[in-house]
Order: structure tokens, then sequence, then C-alpha cells
């Protein structure tokens, strides 16, 4: 090993020259042709170019440590093998990479081609070349966040006699109104600061009367008690600016919704699992809310949320369902997008994507960034950049199909049924209140020294703990400072700032440097990454002498923020941030409210801060020279500095919470609103919600929970517990006599509905709403030709015994069918079984697509009426025609005609429901890739297989099986948490969607032979959709007896969360 001492010379380059120095020295000329070969420079240039050598360090400091040169040599030709492979490990993954994109470059010519075609027909031949041709071709103008362009009418105080509700959705993290943690972990930053104060901003606006906003609620050890409190109150307003009370419901509040582990802190990764119990948590937590708010300034009628807005993946994923559960729009700020981040993580060439998605779940993520971007009527962004770059990354949005579909909607053409999220810029707002704006900066000089004690002998002025944290640090605190704030974070580039300060001479005698790197207690118990930086941090300091010059404090509260940014003011330094990339950049708008110019990345949201408020330079972030420059420059330069200190003053306004929630406002003002509106009107009594609490979960919050009157004299808080009531308490018994005396004796005369005459109507509305449980079977049991097995009658047969062995309970208990087949099917699988369609409550047929309720709305010959309100209920976004010829397109390709993959089945269709039969089961589309087809050409719809992959179906966006239980809910006040879903071990492709959630969920092994879930997805998510480990999920195995299945739903329906 002696003749490979070159290996030293090799790690040495390596290590010297720096990740940023590497990419710098990409080489432009052959190096063979300079007439000499350096093997060192070769390797440094060509092989490890790219290479983040951080985590070899360790290993490097081993290697020079060791003695023997035998072994130094033999491990350091090991670290250079260990460098080539992850070398090409990397050039395949960006190889790998290029065709990805190159692919789906193609895809979307294709489809702009596709969907231009189809949108053409209804147009006239100038038309035609407007929308088609110049629309495709014409460049995204570039939009600035002033309102002056748009000829929207403003949000202004003649609003404030509307009364509305907002609902904002934040999920992860530690979420409370005072003395946040940010920074406490990556889950608990900005995000949580901006929801909070997005809240309190909006409570304050005219025609606002509450904002709720959603997260978990955490009952741990290990976090402060105040993350388990149900409810946080933000601000409260008892009276408005005339004098005259608002209600004691009013202002902006936290609700926290328990969800997965009530005892366990969880990371937003392991949230997923959890999403469906937020949701139906969420949901009854909104029907109390706008019965309450109704009694308060909606004149009896509920008053449902205005809009739904969720914020990051999780919460966008949980709004898309409740927008469709109560029919609402929603709107979504992604705030980091989980595409963005695969690809810059796949750029490092250091994972490869199944590393990257076990770590991250970053597939789940972005299939819920898509299922937002479907459901969203409005998405709002920071900057255009994230329109642009991040969000065009996204199935479901293309810029220039959205301008299409734009023009064609402003002339009142048909889009037939294909839709684009507008996309809109609107900065994060600020909080300026206890920011005091100076007009003249002139008597800022040797206002420090006054501060901390002069020269003179004067004593000094009690100052801020934070400032003495920081000045402790410096040998001559009096200099400017210049100031970066953020993580340390490899990302935040703050080691190329600290080179940038300690190569450049003149900068270092003028200044100091203050970095403010979160709380720490000890490097070594840092994640990775954070740790990294901050050792190498102290090993710049070191190797350039910085002592005296630049300040690290250990910890600092949220409340010193202002204060720091105070002291940087005070000496007229400079606010830095060099983040290689900054999404927008809040500090920035922070630094400038307080009088500090600013030096920043010139990627991402800084470019449009900069055009607005013109306070300072933006720099490249890998360019250490032009930061060294631009931070000279700015402090050598007082009039510049002055300029740009006034100029940030001037415009702050622009990034106000009141100016952002004025335009917010008006863009929302502009969706189409939509809440749930019957068709049939809705009974006055409220027996379901006498018999039934609407969240068991959330009944200590007595301030919001219903107090429903059962008499003059008694009132009923909460629900009446079936099996206190199977139980003979008297109190129990006594208040359900009292109720069902209440109840009148059904009518029996006929109606007519539609024209045709209805028999053997008992009620005007379904028995269901009286029902205080629901048993729903959902066995997906077919055979090979989809036609419903034998064993699926004696199945149901045996789970009606089970449930009416249980004398006391049975009379409360109804039960729903919930099947892909057509309700003529159904009807005809019943008779043949013997089962009287009349032992069924509810019907929920064709996917989710219809819904009926025997005994209801029934003709002479038996025939049922779908419900008519649960029809208007799911037609958002659904095109009925333009999907239908789109899918036989996808299905069935040109040039497969003689044997195409599917045909159409007219039996099973309905208004809300398209039907295949799938003939060819190798050439069928899996679920994922049919889904993002459409959705690349802005068809959004529910495509499923079903039968046992027999029948493949497609309904709207937002209906399914799981959704019309919502909808019962919503419609009928029937609790989830009141309804007992039966299941096979597989089903249908929308089986996974049934199993989770607030519902009890009983499991029937090995009664479903052969599902369809085969056909689903490509990437198994089913951990990251289904819980493991919740109490609300039980099995039985498929023989069961009656005795032991009512056994079973006796022991789920004592489970809670």
């Amino acid at each position: 090993m002696a003749g490979n001492e070159w290996i030293n010379g090799y790690l040495e380059a390596i290590l010297d020259s720096g990740a940023a120095a590497i990419e710098e020295q990409k080489p432009t000329v052959d190096l063979r042709e300079r007439g000499h070969f350096n093997p060192t420079k070769y390797f440094v240039e060509e092989v490890v170019t790219g290479v983040d050598e951080t985590d070899l360090h360790r290993t490097w400091i081993k290697v020079v440590a060791t003695r023997n040169a035998r072994e130094r040599s033999s491990r350091l030709e090991n670290m250079c093998w260990r460098i080539w492979h992850l070398t090409r490990k990397k050039k395949q993954l960006e190889w790998e990479e290029l065709q990805r994109l190159a692919k789906r470059r193609w895809e979307r010519e294709l489809v702009r081609k596709d969907a231009t075609e189809d949108l053409a027909e209804d147009l006239s031949e100038g038309e035609k070349g407007d929308t088609v041709s110049e629309l495709i071709h014409a460049e995204t103008p570039r939009v600035t966040f002033h309102i002056n362009a748009s000829s929207l009418e403003l949000w202004s105080d003649d609003k404030k006699e509307k009364k509305l509700y907002i609902i904002l959705i934040s999920l992860h993290g530690l979420v409370r109104g005072e003395n946040m943690e940010l920074g406490r972990d990556s889950d608990t930053g900005g995000q949580v600061k901006y929801v909070v104060e997005l809240s309190r901003a909006l409570a304050k606006m005219p025609g606002v009367y509450r904002v709720d906003l959603f997260t978990r609620q955490v009952l741990s050890p290990e976090v402060d008690w105040s993350y388990g409190e149900p409810t946080e109150m933000l601000t409260t307003a008892s009276e408005d600016a005339d004098g005259n009370d608002v209600g004691e419901s009013s202002g902006a509040y936290i609700i926290r919704i328990p969800f997965g582990p009530r005892d366990k802190y969880l990371h937003k990764e392991l949230l997923w699992p959890y999403i469906q119990e937020f949701v139906d948590g969420a949901l009854a937590h909104i029907l109390n809310m706008s019965k309450v708010l109704g009694e308060q300034v909606g004149g009896g009628q509920p008053v449902w949320p205005y809009v739904i807005h969720g914020h990051y993946a999780d919460a966008g994923d949980s709004a898309a369902l409740l927008s469709g559960a109560l029919n609402v729009p929603m709107v979504l700020t992604g705030h980091s997008l989980g595409r963005n981040k695969l690809e810059q993580l796949l750029k490092q060439g250091r994972q490869s994507k199944e590393d990257i998605n076990s770590m991250y779940k970053i597939m789940r993520r972005i299939e819920a960034e898509e299922l937002s971007l479907d459901v969203a009527e409005l998405v709002i962004t920071s900057t255009q950049q994230e329109i642009e770059e991040q969000w065009g990354l996204y199935d479901g949005f293309d810029v220039k199909l959205e301008k299409i579909l734009r023009a064609r909607a402003r002339r009142g053409v048909n889009c037939h049924g294909r839709y684009m999220p507008r996309m809109v810029v609107i900065p994060p707002g600020m909080d300026f209140s206890s920011v005091v704006v100076q007009e003249d900066a002139s008597e800022v000089d040797g206002e420090l020294p006054t501060v901390i004690g002069g020269t003179d002998g004067s004593s000094p002025k009690a100052i801020p703990t934070i400032w003495s944290e920081v000045m402790r640090f410096l040998t001559n605190p009096h200099k400017p400072m210049i100031l970066a704030l953020s993580r340390p974070d490899p990302k935040k580039n703050i080691t190329t700032l600290l080179k940038a300060f300690g190569e450049c001479r003149p900068l270092r005698e003028l200044a100091n440097l203050t970095l403010i790197m979160g709380n720490r207690d000890d490097i070594d118990e840092m994640t990775g990454g954070n740790a990294s930086v901050l050792i190498t941090v102290l090993k710049l300091i070191d190797k350039y002498d910085l002592y005296g010059l630049v300040a690290y404090p250990k910890h600092h509260k949220q409340t010193d923020v202002p204060d720091i940014y105070r002291l940087a003011a005070k000496t007229k330094g400079v606010f830095i941030n060099p983040a290689l990339v900054e999404p927008f950049g809040l500090t920035l708008i922070e630094a400038a409210a307080h009088g500090l110019p600013m030096v920043a990345t010139k990627n991402g949201g800084p470019v449009d801060i900069q055009r607005a408020l013109n306070n300072g330079l933006l720099v490249d972030p890998h360019d250490q020279q032009a930061i060294a420059d631009a931070l000279l420059k700015l402090v050598s330069e007082k009039n510049l500095w002055h300029d740009c200190r006034r100029n940030g003053w001037k415009n702050i306004h622009l990034y106000s919470w009141p100016e952002h929630c004025r335009t917010y406002l008006t863009k929302v003002a502009a969706c189409r609103m939509r809440h749930p509106q019957w068709k049939t009107d809705t009974p006055g009594d409220e027996i379901s919600a006498e018999v039934s609490s609407l969240n068991d979960s959330l009944k200590d919050v007595h301030d919001m929970s219903l107090r429903l009157s059962v008499d003059d004299k008694a009132s009923l808080t909460g629900s009446l517990d079936p099996v206190a009531s199977s139980s003979g308490e008297p109190d129990v018994q006594d208040q359900v006599k009292r109720v069902l005396s209440k109840i009148k004796k059904p009518e029996t005369n006929s109606k007519e509905y539609e024209g045709v005459k209805l028999e053997n109507v008992p009620s005007k509305y379904p028995i269901l709403r009286r029902r205080h449980r629901l048993v729903v079977l959902i066995l997906d049991c077919y055979d090979s030709n989809g036609l419903p097995e034998k064993k699926m009658a004696q199945l149901i047969q045996d789970i009606f015994k089970a449930v009416r062995l249980d004398t006391q309970n049975a009379k409360f208990t109804g039960f729903a069918i919930s099947t892909a087949m057509p309700v003529s099917e159904t009807m005809e699988f019943l008779k043949s079984a013997k089962i009287q369609v009349n032992e069924f409550d509810a019907l929920i047929c064709g996917s989710g697509s219809e819904v009926y309720y025997p005994g209801t709305y029934t003709a002479e010959d038996g025939k049922l009426f779908a419900d008519p309100d649960y029809a208007s209920h799911i037609a958002f976004h659904w095109g009925y025609e333009g999907l239908k010829k789109t899918i036989w397109k996808l299905m069935n390709p040109e040039g497969e005609q003689k044997s195409p993959c599917a045909e159409e089945d007219a039996k099973s269709s309905n208004a809300h429901c398209v039907a295949y039969f799938v003939k060819e089961l190798s050439k069928a589309k899996k679920v994922d890739d049919l889904r993002q087809k459409l959705r690349m050409r802005g068809l959004r719809c529910h495509p499923m297989y079903c039968r046992n992959s027999t029948r493949m179906q497609v309904v709207p966006l937002l209906a399914s099986r799981a959704q019309a239980l919502r909808y019962l809910f919503v419609r009928w006040r029937l609790n989830v948490a009141n309804m007992f879903v039966i299941v096979g071990e597989t089903g249908d492709t929308d089986y996974e969607e049934l199993i989770a959630g607030a519902h009890k969920t009983l499991i029937m092994k090995e009664v479903v032979t052969k599902g369809s879930e085969a056909l689903l997805r490509t990437t198994d998510l089913r951990n990251d959709i289904v819980p493991s480990d919740s109490p609300l999920i039980a099995s039985i195995k498929g023989e069961a007896t009656p005795e032991e299945i009512s056994e079973a739903l006796k022991a789920l329906s004592k489970a809670s969360l």
C-alpha cells in the first residue's frame, strides 16, 4: 500500500475544497488538454463534484489519527471508493430524474393537446385561436400582491353586517397563543406563529364573527399541559366598534381535537393514519358550533363555515374531506411542498426514493397535496416563484391550462368538468403594534453607548437580558451588528456567511456578527444536520480567530426576538438571510419593521420582498465574495443605510395583518360560495340531537357544547348512552321515555314525489335520524363475474341476529348497506336472499354515488328514489360527459379498439357514476395512474375498481362510501362515533377509507376471497392511511356465530379514542 500515498492527497483536496468550492470548480476545459494531468484535481472536480462530504468528516478524523501507516492507507483507499460509490449513485439518480422530467414534459404537452382539442369543440374559429394557441404559448405574467390591479370589490367596513364563521386547520407541531415554543422541533416553527396571528387578525376584520383554529390535542407528559386544553381563547370581542353586543361565541379560538394516541406527541410524519379521526372529530365540533352560532346570530338557522382553510399537506387533506362533507369552499396554503422536497433530496444523491419515502412519508404527503389541489377553490402562496416552480410540479396544476379554463369561464363557455384552482399571491402579514417607527433615524447615533453605559462614566440603563447575552461575546459591542436569525440547518447557509465575514478584513474591522441559531443545551444531543452546522461554525470561528467579533448565544425566547432586532438597529447594523433558497422570508419583513436594511438570497421570496420594500441588496448565496461586498456596502455607506431604513418603514404596511386579511377576504369572496342546502326541509323537533351527542370527546368544552332541551323543566347535555340505557338505569330510561313520548305518530297518507304516487311512507323523514346507533354492512363478497356471493346473504342474516341478541340496544339500532352495486342490483340481491329492503334504514349504492331510504319515498311498485339533497351535495366539480369521453380514451387507447380494456356498464351507471366492465384486467391502469392522467387534464373525480376487479366506476371527487357516512352525520345528525362499520379483510379500492375514522370498525376475516386493492396504487401506502393500533378497530373470524359477533360489537361499543 506504500504506493497509494496519493490517496491522502485526494482526501485532503476534497476536505479542503468544501462543498461550495467544489461546486464552483467545475472544469470548463478538459484537464488533459492542458498538457499535463493532475490526478488529485481531476478526482476532486470530476468524481466528487457536488458530493456533500459532511458525513465523511468523522471517518476522516479517525483515519488521520491512525498511527499504523498500512492501516491508514487502507482506510484512505476505502474512503475514496466510498466517495466514488456515492458519486456513481448520485449520477444514476440524476439520470433517472432527468428521464422522469422528460417523460413528464412529454405527458404535459400531450395532455394540453388533448384538453385543448376537447375544449375547442364549443368555440368559434376566432375563439379557438385565442384560447388554444395564444394562451398555451403565453408566458405567465408576473403577479404582485398589490390589490389595485384587481377588479374585485375590496373587503371594507361595510361588510360588518355579515356574521362569518371561518375555520383554519394546522395539525402538526405544538400550537398555543402565548409563549409559543418556536424552534422546539422541526414541526413547531413559523407556520405555528403564522396561523395563530392569522386567526387573531381575521377575527378583528369587519364581518367576521368567529374564527376557529383546529389543531391536535396532546396530553403527553413530554409537553406542557396547555396543549391538552380543548379550547383556548385567542381574542374575544364582546362589543363591536359601535358598542353593540356581538355575542358570547365571537372572537378567535384554538380548538384542539383529539386524534391518534392521546398520551403521545407525534411528529407530522406519524400523523397520517389518524387524519380520518381528526376529520370526524372536527365535523362534530362544526355541527355543534353551527347550531350555537345559528341561535346567536343566524336567526335560528345554522351558520355554516364561510371557508375551510388548510395549512400544509396534512391539514389540506383534512380540509378537503371536511369541505366535501359540508359542501363549503376550501382554501389551501402549502407552506412547504412535498414534490419540491423530494426533488431536492434526490438531487443530493444521498438517498433513494424508497429511503426518502420511508423517512418522510413523502408519497403520502404528495397524494394529500394533490387531493387538496383537487378540492381547493383558492390556493394562497407567498411568492410567484412558489406558483411557477413548486406548484407547477404537481399533476393537479398547470399554469397554461388554468389560463385557458379561466378564459372560458369568463366567457361562459362550457369547460366539460375541467377545473384548475386559482392561485393568488398574498404575502404573510405581521403584527407591527409593538414596533415604534422613527421617521428620522439620526437620533439613533450614540444611543447604544448611552443605554449600556458610555465612556463618560454614566450609569447604564436597564437593558433587555438578551442584549447582555449577545454583548458578552463582543469586545466592542458598539460596532454595527450583522444579524442572522435561523435554525442551524445546512440549507440556511450560515457557514458561507461566516466564511465571508472571516475572510473580509474591512468587514471584520467595521462590524460584529451575531448568529441566533435556535436553542440548544448540548450539541451532542442535537440532530445530525444541525449539530454538524454548529460544529462547523465553532471551527470556523477558531480558524479565522473571530473571538470577540461573533456572538452565538445558546438560548433565546420568542419574546426576545424584537429586542434582538432593536439591538441590531441601534448599532446601525444589517440583517442577512443567506439561505440557499428561501420560500418567503418572514424574518426579512420583521427586520425591516425594526429599521434594519437587509442583504438576502436572490433565490425565492426575498425577490418579491425587495421589490416591494426596496430596503437592501440581493446576492447569490453561493458567492461568498458577493455576500461580503453587499454587507460592507451597507455598513460603510451611511446614506445608503438610511435610505434603505426609510424605504423599509415607508412600505412595510404592505405586509401588515389588516392588509393581508383584507386581500384574503376579497379573494375568498370571489369563490363560488357553497353551504349545505336541503331541497327537503329539516324537522324542527331535532329528536336526533336529543338522543345523540355530536361528539363525546368534546363534551367537556362547556362553552361550546349543545344543551338540548328535553322538556321545560329539564335539559340533557351530551348523549343518552346506549350502554347506560341498556343497563336499566332509571334516570336514563325516564329521559328516553320523555323523548319518545314527544315523537309524533307516523303519517300513513300517500304522497307524491316527482309525479309518482308514493305508498307505505311511515314518516316524512328517514327513521335513521332517530337511531342511537347505525350498523353499516360493507362486505365486498363477489365472484369472478362481479355478482354477490351466496355467503354475503348469510353474513347479513347473522349480523341481524347478532344485533337483535342485545335486546336493549336493538330497538335503538338501525342498519345500512353500502355497496358498489346499483340500487336495482342491490334490490335484486336482497330479494333473492329473502331479506326485506325495509330492514335497512339506508342504502348507499354505486360506490357512494347515491343514497336511498327504504320506507321513505317509495313508489307503488317498490321503486326507491335517491336522496336529492345528496345528489346536489356531491355535484362539486363533476362533469359527466367530458369525463366519460376522456376515460374511454384512457382505458382504450388508439390501436387497441378491437380488443378494448373496458366497456361501458350502462346498468351500473347513473347521473353521478360512470361505470365500465373491465374486460382485460392485465391492461387496466391502476387507480393512482388513472387519477394522475385525469388530474393533468383538469378532471377531478374519484375512480375506483370494485366487485372483484370486474368493474371500474368513477364517481364525483368527494363522493365515496366513507363520505356518504359523513353526509348522514351532517344531514340527519347521526353521529359517526355511533356507527359500526363491518368490513372484510379486503374489498374495493376505496376499502382503506372505510376502516379509519371515529366510527367503530369490525373486520371479518376470510369472508372476502378476493378484492380489488391490487389495482389501487403502485406504492403501498396502507400503513400511512390505516392506523395499526386504534382501539376503534377490532377483528373476528369469518365463521363467527351471531353470539360471537354480538360480543365483538359490545366490546367495540365500549372503545373510545
